[in-house]
């Protein structure tokens, strides 16, 4: 089975708790080795952040249940690399 090494995630959350609280819950995952979260909307009473998270091999399950415990749910997973290393997109001309 093939490691998953980066994720990106949408992620709707309450405003409590904190991304940064939510980056360190993430970050002591085991295989994590970074976690990246911006805020990209805010309204009364929710956040809709995206999550990066690299590693050498995260545990999807666990990721899932770390979000959902701290009352997040995931909106989609918009990327994931999974292999031997990370391989980024390139552009093509059909995304011009």
């Amino acid at each position: 089975m093939s490691e998953i090494k980066r994720l990106v995630l949408d992620v709707l959350k309450p405003h409590s708790p904190s991304i940064v609280e939510l980056s360190r819950k993430l970050g002591k995952l085991v295989g994590v080795l970074g976690v990246n979260c911006s805020v990209n909307e805010v309204d009364k009473d929710t956040e809709s952040i995206k999550i990066t998270i690299e590693g050498h091999s995260i545990n999807f399950d666990k990721v899932t249940g770390t979000i959902e415990a701290m009352g997040a749910v995931i909106h989609s997973v918009d990327s994931v690399s999974a292999g031997k290393k990370i391989v980024e997109e390139v552009e093509t001309p059909q995304d011009r």
